[in-house]
């Protein structure tokens, strides 16, 4: 069976919001990366970018269902790995979000730390997600969490 990395949560916002929040990367941009070079769209590719540590990647959209799931590829040549994300409307009006990442490569100790670096990651952003989407908060959490990587250059947000 593929190893596959799991992050989940719920956010406390309907599916619509939530959605656009991972499309749109004026949103986007609150929570997760720095830069995009524009919104998601099915068969586009687009370029994040994270300066606080100098870092970028492109994204290959495959798949995008308004309000229910994004599917795109993403790192670099050989590398490539495909992430799920599914947003599921909950009685309350909150939304469920699931991020699955898959597609590893390399030797099983390889496989093994990308997964688990990408369960962190993903889980990370989930969390920054929910407290920007329900509190209006960017809690820094992905610059924070590697502060010996900043960039020297990079200021905050």
């Amino acid at each position: 069976m593929p190893v596959q990395a799991k992050a989940q949560t719920m956010i406390r916002a309907q599916a619509a919001k939530v959605f656009e929040a991972f499309v749109d990367p004026a949103a986007t941009t609150k929570f997760w990366f720095s830069r995009s070079s524009g919104p998601l769209a099915a068969g586009e590719t687009v370029h994040w970018d994270w300066e606080m540590y100098g870092a970028g990647d492109d994204v290959h959209v495959r798949d995008l269902e308004p309000d229910r799931s994004i599917v795109f590829d993403w790192g670099g040549e050989g590398t490539l790995s495909r992430v799920v994300m599914t947003f599921t409307s909950l009685d309350d009006g909150s939304t469920f979000v699931e991020a699955v990442n898959s597609g590893f490569h390399g030797d099983a100790e390889s496989v093994v730390a990308q997964a688990l670096d990408s369960n962190g990651g993903f889980t990370t952003v989930l969390c920054a997600a929910k407290v920007w989407l329900e509190h209006g908060i960017n809690a820094r959490l992905i610059e924070d969490k590697y502060p010996q990587a900043l960039s020297p250059d990079w200021k905050g947000r």
